[in-house]
């Protein structure tokens, strides 16, 4: 008797709606993941652009996702009512206990909407520089750049940002609207050397270096002009003298390519360093003269007590 009441109660329970439609839910999710999965397998060799494939594998799970929400809401559609209230009660306390998550789903949507910086830019954000590599809901993953290792360089290590420091520091993007960068070399000449024939050396080098650079600045510049209200900027590459105390100091302004500013800085300097071994210039060093203390004569008169 005892086993013919559970069996009865067992079957009350698998077959009340409830039940039905949380396991039809569940199915229906468990579906949901395994079909986004497998569209995300079966795309990915027909796409060779990393970022075309990534913002593919990206909108997949987003509409599967969508989809997902729409199939709970039609298996629970008769329960919406009480728990929209149940939410209204609850959502006080929620807001509370998740502020830092709501806000980086805002952050999340302003960066999606506001062009704050996309896939593959290069940005400064949380205090953290470094190349986006993926935007979630609640944190961008950057591959980060400079700590211990200089030049802009990768460090190795993933970092993840909330997306709520949006709102809270400015966002430094290297590479959105203007994809270059100016960059700067100074280089000592001593007092005695051709000061003419050095500036005609240097602008030799820094023209055959950031050639290409220039060309292709200057449209992304005129761009930006007609974007933004911003002046003309000399985008050309310049050398400029100063004197100080020591020596004569050139300083190369150019303009170049943002991921490539160390490898161009040492193009420069090896060309320069040829250019002026080639032709007699000599650098300055900072040099220190000890002089030598002046010779006291000390002589003592009278005698000493015995």
């Amino acid at each position: 008797m005892e086993v013919e009441q559970v069996l009865t109660i067992t079957k009350q329970w698998l077959f009340e709606p409830t039940v039905i439609k949380f396991t039809l839910a569940v199915a229906g999710l468990l579906l949901t993941r395994a079909l986004i999965s497998v569209v995300n397998h079966h795309l990915a060799p027909y796409i060779t652009e990393a970022q075309t494939r990534y913002r593919v594998r990206k909108l997949v799970t987003f509409v599967g996702y969508v989809v997902a929400l729409l199939y709970f809401a039609l298996v629970f559609r008769t329960h919406l009512g009480g728990l929209t209230i149940a939410l209204g009660v609850a959502g006080a306390g929620i807001a509370f206990a998740l502020q830092e998550v709501i806000v980086s789903i805002a952050g999340w949507v302003a960066i999606s909407f506001g062009h704050f910086y996309a896939i593959g830019d290069r940005i400064q954000l949380g205090g953290i520089k470094g190349d986006v590599i993926d935007i979630g809901i609640l944190r961008t993953a950057l591959m980060e750049c400079g700590e211990w290792v200089r030049g802009d360089q990768y460090t190795g290590r993933i970092v993840r940002v909330g997306n709520s420091h949006v709102f809270r520091e400015p966002v430094f993007n290297y590479s959105a609207d203007f994809p270059f960068l100016w960059d700067e070399i100074s280089v000592p000449v001593k007092y005695g050397e051709d000061h003419q024939l050095a500036r005609q050396l240097l602008n030799q080098v820094i023209n055959e270096v950031v050639r290409d650079y220039t060309n292709y600045a200057k449209q992304s510049w005129r761009d930006v002009v007609r974007r933004y209200m911003i002046d003309e900027a000399m985008v050309d590459p310049v050398v400029m003298l100063v004197c100080n105390d020591n020596w004569m100091e050139f300083t190369l302004r150019y303009i170049v390519d943002y991921k490539r500013r160390r490898r161009t800085k040492d193009l420069i300097f090896t060309r320069i360093l040829e250019e002026f071994d080639q032709n007699g210039i000599a650098l300055a060093s900072a040099t220190f003269q000890l002089v030598d203390p002046p010779v006291f004569d000390v002589r003592v008169s009278g005698k000493l007590d015995q």
